[in-house]
């Protein structure tokens, strides 16, 4: 999988869904919740997006800032669960779970 590819689609979904198509000062490192680009309400977006995008669950114990709250954070989460990153577990059946 490419470098950057979980980060990029989540980068695109945020600009689309939360900042209506302006990129102003998304960086990878940049916490949507202290900077007010996402709630508590646009969380659950992010993981409904996430989950149906890659075919995995978010389990409550992952719902945690260190998962969740910036793209380079969603990125390691990803690659993490889907088995892409040292460390990481095959959790994922293979294809995106269809939309």
């Amino acid at each position: 999988m490419e470098m950057n590819f979980f980060m990029e689609d989540v980068r695109r979904f945020v600009i689309e869904n939360f900042l209506f198509g302006e990129a102003r000062q998304l960086d990878e490192g940049t916490s949507f919740l202290e900077s007010g680009i996402v709630d508590s309400t646009g969380i659950l977006e992010l993981v409904c997006f996430i989950e149906s995008s890659y075919g995995i669950t978010v389990e409550d114990e992952e719902l945690v800032p260190e998962n969740l709250d910036n793209l380079r954070n969603i990125d390691l989460y990803l690659r993490r669960k889907l088995g892409d990153a040292p460390g990481g577990s095959a959790s994922k059946s293979g294809s995106p779970a269809p939309v």
